[in-house]
């Protein structure tokens, strides 16, 4: 074990020691709270499936409070004005990074994330609160819209206390991703983490607090999806819902908002195409095809989990990813040199291990892994890096969203046979593709469905540039002005200029 592993383990244990003694409550009106309910949940660590403490389990009652103290910070946060706004979540940005190795070792050890992508994520949410907060000046800023004999401009006004529903991966960046530009905005937040992962909300609503950020203005039920999440959705001060999760929990929010005519907005599952042809920096897209399934375990909606590659190569080329793929280091989260953790939960590693069988049925070949790891003696959510070969784009392990360090590659002919596989999926979320013909890159980036392309890259985020997808993927775009497009509403105000003719009626 190396003195950096040592160390990150006797740090996350000091950390994990008063969620150990103490039930993890909410956040309400500035205090946290157990609630009325009385009910518990455990949460458990994936490197070991013991328990990090209980989590008070909120239900109605606990989001009517939540809300109402939502509702009721609202006035005084909207009259705020941008600059000031900007200075407090500027102050929550500054914060976050003096705090990023404690969040990013407590993240690890609750979600089974490798320390190597945590200590970057939770820098990440102090970029997004940084980000937004240098916009929340501007955030109401509109159009002119002259006429001849008329003056129309435009505002926009924050539509009032949204909810928020962050899921598992990565929820501390996810959850800053989400509130960052609501609060911007001058919008108040209900806040519910996934239950799988509910640690890291509690340490950003105690920094949101601390750095000034008003009582009411954030505020946080931990609990599960049909209670808490479900009572968030219906509650009638809650004006817009932003949820990041799979796609037929975003079709049941969908329907629980419909009688409050709640707007949404949707980051969804994906099936992503990675392609390939064999006119290809065959090594960058190597690199990055390894990178985009196999980071972060596997569990992130923007994932290359489909690998097509031509014809041509693609015996050469899957050869090049079994080796990598035989050579990745599963392992402990804080150890420096894992590349793959535990999966979330036992639910979810039973999930994906249940896909090797699906996977032999089918016919496919699983040419790298297939199997539980031995790691950790058994007692974690560890599995092999798994790679399938010789599928079909109709076989099950294509079509579904497994949301492990799985990989499904299947060969094409030619540019045609590409995008018909690559769009022949219900989700839309993300496309990459890999050629040196730079006329093919637009023509198939163009012809994707799909919100979000990278040509001769992996994922690479720019703030300014809209996030979301198409299809089952996803409702609405994350991102500079797409956001406050979610969280605000836009006013067109009309001025004469005292020179038009007014109709007359009844003048006879």
């Amino acid at each position: 074990m190396s003195t950096d592993f040592e160390k990150n383990i006797a740090d996350a244990e000091a950390l994990l020691n008063p969620f150990r003694k103490n039930t993890l409550g909410h956040f309400v009106d500035g205090k946290s709270t157990i609630g009325s309910s009385g009910k518990t949940f455990e949460n458990v660590s994936p490197v070991n499936n013991e328990s990090i403490g209980q989590v008070a389990a909120g239900d109605a009652q606990e989001v009517d409070a939540a809300c109402k103290s939502a509702a009721a910070a609202f006035p005084a946060w909207k009259a705020m004005k941008g600059g000031e706004r900007r200075k407090l979540l500027n102050n929550v940005a500054d914060a976050i990074e003096a705090r990023s190795r404690d969040i990013s070792l407590v993240e690890s050890l609750d979600t089974g994330q490798p320390i190597r992508f945590m200590g970057k994520a939770a820098i990440r949410g102090a970029a997004n609160f940084r980000f937004f907060a240098d916009r929340a000046p501007d955030a109401r800023n509109g159009q002119a819209l002259p006429q001849d004999e008329h003056i129309n401009y435009t505002t926009r006004q924050p539509i009032g206390p949204v909810g928020v529903i962050t899921p598992w991966n990565t929820p501390f960046m996810l959850s800053t991703w989400k509130i960052a530009p609501a609060l911007a905005a001058g919008c108040t937040v209900v806040h519910k983490p996934a239950e799988f992962s509910p640690l890291s909300a509690t340490m950003l609503a105690e920094i949101c607090s601390e750095a000034g950020l008003p009582d009411g203005v954030l505020n946080l039920v931990n609990g599960k999806g049909e209670s808490a999440g479900k009572s968030l959705t219906e509650h009638p001060d809650i004006k817009a819902i932003a949820f990041v999760g799979e796609s037929r929990t975003g079709t049941m929010i969908q329907v629980q908002g419909a009688p409050t005519l709640k707007r949404v907005h949707f980051e969804l599952g994906g099936k992503n195409p990675v392609i390939v042809f064999d006119d290809a920096d065959l090594d960058r897209a190597l690199d990055a095809a390894i990178f985009m399934i196999y980071s972060l375990n596997g569990e992130r909606c923007t994932s290359s989990s489909r690998l097509l590659v031509q014809s041509t190569i693609y015996d050469e080329f899957v050869a090049r990813v079994v080796e990598r793929v035989n050579n990745l280091r599963v392992g402990h989260p804080l150890d420096p040199a894992t590349e793959v953790g535990p999966m979330i939960h036992k639910s979810h590693f039973d999930k994906v291990c249940g896909y090797f069988d699906i996977a032999k049925t089918d016919g496919a070949t699983i040419a790298a892994g297939g199997r539980e790891s031995d790691v950790g003696g058994g007692a974690g959510n560890y599995l092999q890096p798994t790679l399938f070969t010789q599928a079909r784009n109709d076989m099950r392990i294509a079509q579904e969203e497994i949301f492990g360090p799985v990989l499904t590659a299947i060969p094409f002919a030619d540019e045609a046979d590409a995008i018909e596989i690559a769009n022949d999926i219900e989700y839309g979320l993300a496309g990459y593709l890999w050629t040196n013909d730079i006329g093919r890159g637009h023509r198939i980036a163009q012809a994707l469905d799909a919100g979000m392309i990278w040509v001769n890259s992996e994922n690479n985020r720019h703030l300014p540039a809209p996030f979301g997808g198409m299809k089952a993927s996803g409702i609405g775009r994350d991102g500079g002005d797409y956001s406050f497009d979610f969280y605000m509403e836009t006013k067109n105000i009309c001025v004469a200029l005292g020179t038009h003719r007014v109709p007359q009626l009844g003048k006879g």
